[in-house]
């Protein structure tokens, strides 16, 4: 046994002591980076909190910690044990629950602190910035926003007096990593002609120079039976260039006169390859081609040294166009999908008692509720098991199909809630129920007038 005068006592002593000395500096410094960083985070999600706070209360209502299962989201209010509010079917406040099974111990603990940080970040649309796709040559975010709504009267009610509202709406999407923006010279009529260029046009020249150069705006230029030359389409697109203020990225041929008018074809082909060639757009695409037309006018823009960048076609859980995808994706084509929320009926927000106001949505819907249900409630227990909207997941079943979806936004709310599709994945098992959940209900929207095969 060591005596206490000895030199080898000493000497372990003497260790001990410089042990602790530097264990108790180490642990006084971890303790500073803990306090630091715990500042750090108050101070910069605090304007966060209180953003979300403003604009969605009941993300906030307490208590909220990590450490007790009582969290509450956008969604509504999860309980252990106890029921998920949803937003319902009918329209309106839901009464109808989901029982959340019970977690236990380290489960439970890294259950809900996984549920908090992902309603922080998450939930309402404050998704994490998207990582980008490709159209063509193009960096587009894996989503962008369809204005179709941004000047068209008569299926979404556009007024002037939502302007305002409308670059809110645009400068919220751009804040979050979208840079792409969808919109159409048919977009405003008559005295509103081309009203969703001129104002995406103002909104874009409000943004900074490097901001600016990153929006990519596509177009479609509509097949006009009075557009019967190449260089008049050209000079549409000219025409639309300047509504923008210059900012056009992709020409897009809005929809196929193969069905009614194929003398006409030919020259609006080459009107894309003019543009094309003359510059006056970076890329060019197609919109409301089926399979066989698409694979034929490829061919034919390949043959004049124009590359075909993308095909917009109707793509949702209601509109499921795999063969359009499939056949875009041999010929190395982007497939954007227009009306991802099937024109609102995919939101859960209707039925058959709460129509929207619009006679030709509400006519349309009409027909498709009843059927659709098994799918709707299908939808709705993905989003409760995921703590998302069913907007949000039908967005992101789009994308996780491989496409680049535009739902559209004329408002701040909707534009939040869209943005709540970026920033995670539905696993494939819940991709693959919502497709046989879309089977089973055997349904499927009235698809474009102009769609080919």
């Amino acid at each position: 046994m060591l005596q206490w005068r000895s030199p080898a006592y000493r000497a372990i002593a003497n260790s001990k002591s410089r042990e602790m000395v530097f264990s108790s500096r180490l642990y006084s410094v971890l303790l500073l980076i803990v306090a630091v960083f715990s500042c750090a985070i108050i101070t910069l999600f605090a304007p966060l909190l209180a953003n979300i706070q403003h604009h969605h209360p009941q993300c906030l209502q307490k208590p909220i910690l990590p450490s007790v299962r009582n969290i509450n989201t956008r969604m509504g209010i999860i309980r252990e044990g106890g029921p998920i509010l949803l937003p319902s079917l009918k329209g309106g406040a839901s009464s109808a629950t989901t029982t959340v099974p019970t977690s236990t111990g380290v489960e439970a603990a890294r259950s809900d602190m996984s549920a908090f940080f992902d309603g922080l970040f998450n939930s309402g649309g404050l998704g994490s910035t998207p990582t980008n796709n490709r159209i063509g040559k193009l960096d587009v975010s894996p989503m962008g926003i369809g204005t179709w709504a941004w000047g068209n009267q008569l299926i979404w009610g556009y007024d002037v007096s939502m302007d305002t509202e409308l670059q809110e709406v645009f400068k919220l999407c751009v804040s979050k990593g979208v840079n792409l923006f969808d919109t159409g010279d048919s977009y405003g009529t008559g005295s509103l002609e081309g009203q969703s260029e001129k104002l995406l046009g103002r909104f874009i020249s409000g943004l900074p120079d490097k901001r600016r150069n990153d929006i990519k705006v596509a177009t479609k230029l509509a097949s006009y039976p009075w557009r019967v030359t190449s260089g008049q389409f050209v000079s549409a697109a000219e025409a639309s260039k300047r509504r923008l203020k210059g900012s056009l990225a992709i020409g897009q041929l809005h929809w196929p006169v193969s069905n009614y008018a194929p003398w006409q074809e030919r020259a609006l082909w080459d009107g894309l390859v003019e543009m094309y060639e003359k510059e006056v757009v970076k890329e060019v695409g197609v919109s409301n081609y089926g399979p066989k037309s698409m694979k034929r006018i490829q061919r034919y823009l390949s043959s004049r040294g124009t590359p075909l960048a993308s095909n917009q076609v109707q793509y949702s859980l209601l509109s499921r166009r795999n063969d359009c995808k499939e056949a875009n994706d041999e010929c190395g084509v982007s497939t954007i999908a227009y009306s991802p929320l099937c024109l609102g009926l995919l939101t859960g927000r209707y039925n058959e008692s709460y129509l929207p106001k619009s006679a030709v949505r509400r006519q349309l819907f009409k027909q498709l509720l009843p059927k659709a249900k098994p799918l709707l409630q299908e939808l709705e227990a993905v989003a409760a098991s995921r703590r998302k909207t069913m907007s949000q997941v039908s967005i992101n079943w789009c994308m996780a199909k491989g496409c680049i979806p535009i739902p559209g936004a004329k408002n701040k709310a909707q534009a939040i809630e869209n943005l709540g599709a970026l920033g995670w994945k539905l696993t494939p098992g819940e991709v693959d129920a919502l497709d046989l959940a879309a089977e089973k209900a055997n349904v499927e929207t009235v698809q474009n007038i102009f769609m080919t095969s």
